[in-house]
């Protein structure tokens, strides 16, 4: 049996330009691209699936990999994958984004830790959202539905030098005004009650001008933004993720004319 160099980088492309944006998506998407998680495993997981994805991918294109044509048919998956992994990952920096506004309102904005995830350093509040976030992820399968996009994204866009368009990026960027908005939402309760206690302290200042209104606020807020966060955001948290992670799968959807 004779295989020629033709026959090989066919196989080659076949497994290559699938595992690009397998490996593209999985640096921007949340959980499976996380830094805690070891570059090793990251690497067989990407590996894994792409291997499952093979079928799904079809026939790759008669091109070397290493030419012009095949530098731009890589350079398009890697843009298609980190735009999934993006468009996820924007969804869950939703509840770290509530817990900075939550802590600033609380008073403890000055109270940060470094985040695993990102390397940056984040506010303890954010951090408990973030892992909550997480779980809520993990719990409701979409790292399963994730996974399904990708595989269904090689059906509605093939491997080939032809990607996504400049309207397709603009729909990225618009999608953060989403991210931000459902953070707002996530956080809102709790900013809500603790508006109406600092007007209750400034009254209590105006009609108490000796009060040390530092040393009776900085409890009070910081208790009424404990209360808050455990009886109003945490009991919403679920519904709320679960409407931004559907948004952003929708988003992926539209982005790659699955709708």
């Amino acid at each position: 049996m004779t295989v020629t160099t033709a026959e090989i980088m066919t196989w080659l492309g076949a497994f290559f330009w699938p595992f690009m944006r397998v490996g593209a998506m999985m640096l921007a998407a949340p959980v499976l691209g996380d830094q805690q998680v070891s570059v090793r495993i990251r690497l067989l997981v990407a590996v894994a699936l792409t291997i499952g994805v093979m079928p799904a991918a079809g026939l790759a294109p008669e091109v070397a990999p290493l030419s012009a044509e095949g530098l731009m048919i890589s350079l398009q998956q890697v843009v298609i994958g980190m735009a999934m992994g993006l468009l996820a990952g924007m969804a869950l920096q939703s509840a770290s984004i509530a817990g900075e506004i939550v802590a600033l309102s609380m008073g403890l904005g000055f109270a940060n830790m470094v985040d695993p995830v990102t390397g940056q350093s984040t506010p303890v509040v954010s951090q408990f959202l973030i892992v909550t976030a997480t779980l809520l992820f993990l719990t409701m399968g979409g790292h399963l539905m994730l996974i399904e996009l990708l595989a269904e994204s090689f059906r509605v866009v093939p491997v080939g030098t032809e990607g996504l368009a400049s309207q397709e990026f603009r729909t990225i960027a618009g999608w953060g005004a989403q991210m931000y908005a459902g953070a707002v939402l996530i956080a809102l309760p709790a900013v809500v009650l603790l508006l109406l206690v600092y007007l209750a302290l400034g009254v209590m200042t105006r009609a108490a001008p000796q009060m040390n209104i530092f040393s009776v606020g900085f409890p009070v807020t910081m208790l009424v933004g404990y209360l808050a966060l455990m009886t109003l955001v945490l009991p919403s948290l679920p519904g709320r993720m679960a409407a931004l992670w559907s948004e952003a799968f929708n988003g992926i959807g539209a982005l790659l004319g699955m709708n």
